[in-house]
C-alpha cells in the first residue's frame, strides 16, 4: 500500500489550489483525477458556454489573467486550458485517469484508506475537491414523461442541432436555464421556460460589469460565519447572467421580448400533463426586490468610495409576467418534443464511506472543515465566502483550509 501525507480528490481549480498551498507548506501529497485536468470543463459543458465572470476575475494563486481581453468571458475550452497551465506552472503532482472508488477511516482512526483504480493509498488527511456539480438533479416524475418527449440535462446537452425539431420546455431559470432557453429560441424552436426561484442581475451596472461591483463592494467577501441563513445562501441558484461580447443582460424580460413563453415552476405531472405553479408573479417580484436591494448596497458603497458620478445609479423595469400564464401543458400533443432539465446539480459522494453526508446528500462541514478529523472540502457553494465557487474565489478558501489541515497534521487543532 502506498503512503502519502495528504490525498486531494479532483484536479479542477479547487484541487489544484489545494495542491499549491500544500506545496508551499512542503506537505507531501498527490492529486487524483478520474479524467483529465479540468475534466468537467472539457467534457460536461455545452458548446456555447462561457464563464459568468469577466476574464479579469479569472485568477488562481500566483496566476492572474494575462490575456488580451480582460473584459471578455472565457469559453469552457479556454477555462480548461487556463486551469491546465496553472497545474503545469505549479508542478502539481496530478495523477490523471485514476478513479477514487472508496474512502474509509483507517482501523486505528489516524487517517484514511483510499481505494483507487490504480491501487490503495493510505493518508493522514484528505481534501475533497471533486466539485459540487457532479450529477444533475431532476424531479422524480421525470421517469413518467411520455416516451415521445426526449429528455436532456445540461450535462448531455451540447447544441440545438442535437435536439429533435419542435418545441422545447426548459425547466429552471438560473444562469443555465436562461442561457439554454435563449440559445434554443434563436435556433428557431418554440421555447417555454418553467421559472422557479432565481437571482436576477443586470450584466452591467453604472458602467461596470455587475460582478466587478460584487467584488469591489465586498459583497463577495462576506464570510460564511457572518451570514444569518447560511443554509439558504448555499442553496441559492446562480444569477441570470451570460457572457457575451456585447455584455447583454439576459433576464426574463429579455426572453419574453424575444418570444420565449414563461410559465411557473413545474410542480407535478399528471396523465401526461405538466402542471405549473401559479406563483410566477410572486417569484419574479421577489427576484426584482432582491436585485433592487443589492443595487442599493452597491450605490451606498459607491458613494462612500467616490465612484465616478458620471455613471449615476440605475433602476430597471420590473419583470413583465404574463397576465394569464398557462398552468398546464399537454406533453402528449406533440407541441413539446424535448424537455431540457436545468434544475441544478448535486455532488457525488457515493465513494465516501465516512458518516459526514446528511440525509439530503450534503457534506457536513464548517467552512470546509468536515466533521471527521483530517477531512476537508473545497469548491462548494459559500464554503467560506460568497465567492467560493468562482475561480477567483478559491485562493482565500484554499489558503485557510490548508492552514487548518497543516495544524491538524502537527496536532495543533486537537
Amino acid at each position: 500500500m502506498e503512503h502519502v501525507t495528504t490525498v486531494v480528490v479532483g484536479a479542477g481549480h479547487a484541487g489544484l489550489a489545494a495542491s499549491h498551498f500544500l506545496s508551499a507548506r512542503s506537505i507531501d501529497h498527490v492529486v487524483l483525477e478520474r479524467g483529465e485536468i479540468a475534466n468537467s470543463w472539457r467534457h460536461e459543458r455545452w458548446d456555447s458556454l462561457r464563464l459568468l465572470t469577466p476574464n479579469r476575475q479569472s485568477r488562481l494563486p500566483g496566476r492572474p489573467y494575462d490575456g488580451p481581453d480582460p473584459d471578455g468571458y472565457m469559453t469552457a475550452g479556454e477555462t480548461a486550458e487556463f486551469v491546465e497551465r496553472f497545474a503545469k506552472t505549479a508542478a502539481a503532482p496530478v495523477r490523471t485517469g485514476v478513479n477514487v472508488t472508496s474512502v474509509r477511516r483507517t482501523a486505528a482512526g489516524d487517517g484514511y484508506d483510499v481505494t483507487t483504480s490504480d491501487g490503495p493509498i493510505r493518508c493522514r488527511a484528505l481534501v475533497i475537491a471533486s466539485g459540487a456539480c457532479n450529477r444533475p438533479v431532476v424531479p422524480a416524475f421525470a421517469d413518467a414523461l411520455p416516451p415521445s418527449v426526449e429528455q436532456r440535462t445540461s450535462f448531455d446537452y451540447r447544441a440545438p442541432g442535437d435536439l429533435p425539431d419542435g418545441g422545447v420546455l426548459v425547466v429552471g431559470a438560473s444562469a443555465t436555464g436562461v442561457q439554454l432557453a435563449s440559445e434554443l429560441h434563436r435556433s428557431g424552436r418554440p421555447v417555454t421556460l418553467a421559472v422557479g426561484e432565481h437571482v436576477r442581475l443586470p450584466r452591467t451596472y453604472r458602467g461596470r460589469d455587475v460582478l466587478w461591483w460584487m467584488e469591489a463592494s465586498g459583497v463577495w467577501d462576506q464570510r460564511y460565519d457572518e451570514m444569518d441563513d447560511l443554509s439558504r445562501a448555499r442553496r441559492l441558484p446562480s444569477p441570470q447572467l451570460v457572457g457575451t461580447p456585447d455584455r447583454a443582460t439576459l433576464d426574463l424580460n429579455a426572453l419574453t421580448s424575444a418570444g420565449v413563453e414563461l410559465v411557473g415552476r413545474w410542480a407535478a405531472l399528471r396523465d401526461g400533463e405538466a402542471l405549473f405553479s401559479g406563483g410566477l408573479r410572486n417569484v419574479a417580484s421577489l427576484a426584482d426586490l432582491k436585485m433592487e436591494r443589492l443595487l442599493g448596497t452597491f450605490d451606498e458603497w459607491g458613494e462612500a468610495a467616490g465612484h465616478d458620478a458620471a455613471f449615476p445609479p440605475e433602476r430597471f423595469e420590473p419583470t413583465a409576467v404574463p397576465a394569464t400564464a398557462r398552468l398546464r401543458l399537454d406533453l402528449r400533443s406533440g407541441a413539446i418534443r424535448t424537455v431540457v432539465w436545468a434544475t441544478g446539480y448535486r455532488p457525488d459522494y457515493d465513494w465516501l464511506h465516512v458518516p459526514v453526508v446528511d440525509a439530503k446528500g450534503r457534506l457536513v462541514h464548517e467552512g470546509g472543515v468536515v466533521a471527521s478529523p483530517g477531512l476537508y472540502a473545497l469548491g462548494l457553494p459559500v464554503l467560506r465566502r460568497r465567492k467560493s465557487t468562482f475561480i477567483h474565489g478559491i485562493e482565500d478558501d484554499a489558503r485557510e483550509v490548508i492552514a487548518h489541515l497543516a495544524a491538524h497534521l502537527t496536532g495543533r487543532d486537537d
